[in-house]
């Protein structure tokens, strides 16, 4: 149970060794964990080995991919760990299961210690250090190291120095995720094989990776957050911090940690309106050792917790390898009735009631690489009972995800089987803006410039079950202008309009005006006035950078309204209401 491992006690209650600061304020909590992660991990042992084929030492299902080898570092964490809770302590078993993972690992790597980058698919992309798994790797040996056998562990030191090697030449480029991962490695690995130069230079590229966070607590990897491989950042940072004991990254885990709990949804998910990289995704996303090394890192961890506990090994190995223990600051993220706007003045947080709305002013123009999205979806809106409801990110090639457009849609569209696309808009299109700003009034908005064309929106909190939207644009130049609401999917669940009847949305496509819709729409659990003019679009698909043709299910697509603007329509009021 939760409270096995999880404590919060008011500061006065605090275990001995509390700081005097943290214990004469009384909003001051603790975070306790590691006793039960130790029963956590165990539980999760019998699991990991039976997946493991014993002929192979591959874990995992289907097509076999380096990254099924991580549970090594879990089984790793339960033999090294000595406690009267845990069996696996130098065990035999589960020595046996590690050594057999990282051979697997050998005998697929090539002359350099790179590995084929398959993916679940069976597309393949190019050889690779793969950084997750190297990582694993290499932690693994240093906790198993003194139990392997002579032969075995000179394999092991052989191939891991090869790779590290690789990684040290080739890998730390510019601060972004992969190589601030590689880095952290590459330490652990310098300290192993007594490499002194790999500490230091993973400690310098550390300092690059510190100095290149925004003062708001984020990364960028082109303009704006990255707001999920942010976590990968605070990981690497974090794991790199409790083996170096560097204290220079302790300024930029803190910043990380306030900027996460402020964009993180009451459902403990994290706000995609204004990541530059990823749509949205459901779930907490907290299972990161980085946040355990601050007081602000530990109240972010308490309030994800409170909401999902770690469910896998990997992170439950880490909090109980690296992680702290200690005083934490409650989190912004647990505030009711806030309106938080970012240092940079380009986020808006509006926390009223149920409701929480993020407007996002981040705007630049269309990057021509698969990985970085179109900044084009800039507003979110989420209930507490229904979790999120309009938004869901960027993409690219998806002019419909677009808050507004101006000019042919039909020109910029993912075309199936393509592999190397060319992601910049044709002429005759403009689905990005050219400028934006925000706009805090009572009912928050933001103001934007799409090539001449002047756009609004504004969210209005109305009670705890009705919200108003409302959308404005010019039409000055003469080209169609058009504002897109993007909805949520939740596949079986019931759809309907006015004129429909009710039906659970499935795969099947379908576009509809507002004469064959009526005056509103409906799906689990809210409903949308529909005003004149306006149509139905489902399912509107984005480019899915991570498989290698772009193609995307039906469960990533969005339901989406769209209002056109003329010369007699230039603004429309929209009402969406929580009826469940």
């Amino acid at each position: 149970m939760i409270e096995k491992w999880l404590v919060l006690v008011a500061a006065g209650s605090l275990a001995a060794g509390a700081c005097g600061r943290c214990a004469a304020d009384s909003s001051v909590r603790y975070l306790r964990y590691k006793e039960g992660f130790v029963l956590e991990l165990v539980k999760r042992v019998p699991g990991i080995l039976n997946s493991q084929d014993p002929k192979t030492g591959r874990f995992g299902t289907g097509i076999w991919i380096v990254n099924d080898q991580h549970p090594m570092f879990a089984l790793a964490v339960a033999w090294a760990t000595k406690s009267s809770d845990n069996p696996y302590y130098h065990s035999h078993k589960v020595l046996d299961a590690i050594m057999a993972a990282g051979d697997a690992l050998i005998e697929d790597a090539d002359a350099d210690g790179r590995w084929e980058f398959r993916k679940k698919d069976g597309s393949t992309w190019g050889q690779i250090y793969q950084p997750w798994t190297y990582s694993r790797w290499v932690r693994a040996y240093g906790l198993v190291r003194d139990g392997m056998p002579s032969d075995r562990r000179k394999r092991w030191e052989d191939a891991l120095i090869r790779g590290y090697t690789g990684i040290a030449k080739t890998q730390l480029t510019r601060p972004v995720n992969i190589p601030t991962h590689h880095a952290m490695g590459l330490y652990i690995a310098g300290r192993l094989f007594d490499k002194p130069e790999w500490c230091d230079q993973a400690k310098t590229f550390m300092a690059k990776v510190v100095a290149a966070q925004d003062p708001v607590g984020f990364w960028t990897e082109h303009y704006g957050p990255v707001v999920r491989y942010s976590s990968v950042y605070v990981d690497a940072l974090g794991v790199y911090y409790a083996v170096s004991r560097d204290e220079s990254v302790l300024p930029a885990l803190k910043r990380a940690a306030e900027f996460h709990a402020a964009f993180t949804y009451p459902d403990g998910s994290s706000v995609e309106t204004i990541d530059e990289r990823n749509p949205y995704h459901g779930g907490t996303i907290a299972d990161n050792v980085g946040f355990s090394f601050t007081a602000e890192g530990r109240g972010y961890l308490l309030h994800q917790w409170s909401i999902r506990k770690p469910q896998d090994a990997d992170s439950i190995a880490s909090f109980l390898l690296y992680g702290e223990e200690g005083p934490a600051v409650p989190s912004v993220a647990v505030e009711q009735d806030r309106r938080w706007v970012s240092e940079d003045r380009k986020a808006l947080i509006e926390r009223k009631g149920k409701w929480f709305v993020c407007l996002s002013a981040y705007c630049c123009p269309v990057d021509g690489r698969r990985w970085i999205q179109d900044r084009q979806n800039f507003v979110s809106i989420f209930h507490d009972k229904l979790g999120l409801i309009l938004g869901g990110g960027n993409t690219k090639l998806q002019p419909l995800w677009s808050s507004f457009t101006v000019g042919d849609v039909s020109l910029l569209r993912h075309t199936p089987g393509d592999t190397n696309p060319r992601f910049t808009p044709p002429k005759g299109l403009v689905h990005i803006p050219t400028a934006s700003s925000l706009v805090r009034t009572e009912s928050p908005g933001l103001l934007f410039d799409y090539d001449g064309e002047r756009c609004k929106i504004n969210v209005g909190i109305v009670d705890d079950s009705t919200a108003i939207i409302r959308l404005g644009a010019t039409t000055d130049t003469g080209r169609a202008v058009a504002a897109h609401l993007t909805f949520l999917p939740h596949l079986g669940q019931p759809f309907a309009c006015e004129h429909v009847h009710v039906r659970p949305l499935g795969t099947e496509s379908f576009t509809l005006s507002s004469k064959e819709a009526g005056a509103w729409i409906e799906h689990a659990g809210w409903r949308l006035s529909l005003p004149d003019g306006a149509s139905v679009t489902w399912p509107v698909l984005p480019h899915n950078p991570y498989v290698k043709d772009g193609a995307a299910k039906p469960a990533e697509g969005r339901i989406v309204v769209s209002l056109p603007f003329s010369q007699d329509r230039s603004e429309y009021e929209l009402k969406l209401e929580v009826r469940k």
